[in-house]
């Protein structure tokens, strides 16, 4: 029976990972009808109640002041670097690039726990970063792959979107490498999603939201976009803590491929085959880091702590 119980969990933390490998695709959909901000403000408002009501409500007096805080500033903002980076693309093809750069941050974690968590690595965290930055490069060097110039050009065409991105990517690797030496094993996503919706109502109302068009696809892009994140965190917890994590952990590391496919469709924005070489550089570049740390341990006791990923 338990070994039935893990498996059954360990396939709900896979489904976890087909959510959201179509956040991308789904953001992009909806801030086309609703704009960057209100169709991200609309999303997260919408999801926390999905949390809300899948994962239970917040207990304010559990959680470790540390993790509130840190917790809370980390995760708001890397959520809207993370939205509005796909909001302001000028194109699906630019949305699925800006959501290529956002998977930076499996790199940048690995490289942040040795730095930080004291945690051992092997040789391999040089080529592997190094594979995952020039994956990133062909991405954004458009037809001709591995284009320093054309990948300039086109990060210059919108810095915004790309520069959110990028950020994204260093604070998402902020907040795991944080969270998993104050959180204590507490989990206050909920929380953090109902912050993240209030930041994006404010931002909405005070510095002149874009006008909302309301559609049926616009709706129907909505409750999926909303439901992939929400359900989509509620079905990583249940894996996490009851399912294989080896398995989890090695599937999520798929996800920029499984995200650019289903955007690519979601979208109808064919994708060269140069940049499916610099995603598959990417994934490959982010086992190899994964693989540099795996069953080295830490130089002193690891903090327990829920793992999280977008």
């Amino acid at each position: 029976m338990a070994v039935m119980q893990r498996k059954q969990a360990t396939l709900v933390g896979l489904v976890a990972v087909l959510l959201w490998s179509s956040i991308v695709g789904l953001i992009r959909g909806v801030s086309e009808s609703f704009g960057p901000t209100g169709g991200a403000a609309l999303i997260y408002t919408v999801a926390s109640a999905l949390l809300w009501i899948a994962v239970g409500k917040v207990r304010l007096r559990a959680l470790p002041r540390a993790y509130l805080i840190w917790g809370s500033v980390l995760f708001v903002s890397y959520e809207l670097c993370l939205s509005l980076s796909i909001g302001y693309a000028s194109s699906a093809r630019q949305a699925i690039e800006v959501g290529m750069v956002n998977y930076l941050w499996p790199a940048f974690t690995m490289l942040a726990a040795i730095l930080f968590n004291r945690q051992r690595a092997s040789w391999l965290i040089v080529p592997g970063f190094v594979v995952a930055i020039v994956g990133i490069c062909a991405v954004l060097g458009g037809e001709q792959g591995l284009d320093l110039a054309g990948m300039a050009r086109n990060v210059r065409d919108n810095p915004l979107s790309y520069g959110l991105a990028f950020a994204g990517a260093v604070i998402w690797a902020g907040y795991c490498t944080v969270t998993a030496r104050i959180a204590q094993g507490k989990n206050a996503v909920t929380l953090f999603f109902m912050l993240t919706a209030l930041a994006l109502w404010a931002k909405y109302l005070f510095t002149g939201g874009e006008a909302m068009a309301f559609s049926m696809a616009g709706a129907v892009y909505l409750a999926l976009a909303a439901g992939a994140m929400g359900f989509g965190y509620a079905a990583w917890n249940v894996g996490i803590l009851h399912g294989n994590v080896t398995v989890l952990a090695g599937a999520s590391y798929f996800i920029p491929v499984l995200s650019a496919a289903l955007a690519a469709a979601l979208l109808q924005a064919p994708l060269s085959f140069a940049f499916w070489k610099g995603a598959a550089m990417v994934v490959a570049g982010s086992i190899l880091c994964w693989l540099a740390t795996h069953g080295k341990g830490e130089r002193s006791a690891p903090a327990e702590g829920a793992s999280q990923t977008t």
